[in-house]
């Protein structure tokens, strides 16, 4: 159903469902992770999640004892991210997805800490925190 791959293009995957839980993060970890405003992210079931090539490609950082994520080693792309607390699902950056989603945002999350130059622009939901 979607296909998508970091910047330089070594790590490449497919996606067989369709992407749920798609939110918006404004967190200050997200603002740093991305290098802008927010993240946007959605899941997948790990089954659903297929690497076509660049698995080995792919560096992790270990945030804390839930949060790993994974990089590109070569361009830096940031590319997925694991929650031990969600263990069957992989958490996509959907700036990496390469054909068009279907699925809507379905919030805002972390608004009350987003950056102070950031506008948010339509009517999703919002939440001030998780």
């Amino acid at each position: 159903m979607y296909q998508g791959q970091c910047l330089c293009g070594s790590v490449q995957f497919k996606l067989h469902q369709k992407i749920t839980d798609i939110v918006m993060c404004h967190c200050s970890e997200c603002r740093k992770v991305q290098g802008t405003a927010f993240a946007t992210n959605g899941n997948v079931r790990n089954e659903n999640f297929e690497f076509i090539s660049g698995e080995n490609t792919l560096t992790e950082f270990k945030e804390n004892a839930n949060k790993s994520r994974f990089f590109c080693k070569t361009c830096g792309s940031p590319v997925m991210a694991k929650l031990k607390n969600n263990p069957d699902h992989t958490r996509i950056r959907l700036g990496t997805i390469t054909n068009d989603i279907i699925e809507p945002i379905e919030k805002h999350i972390f608004t009350g800490s987003k950056a102070n130059w950031d506008n948010i622009c339509d009517n999703v939901t919002q939440h001030k925190e998780w």
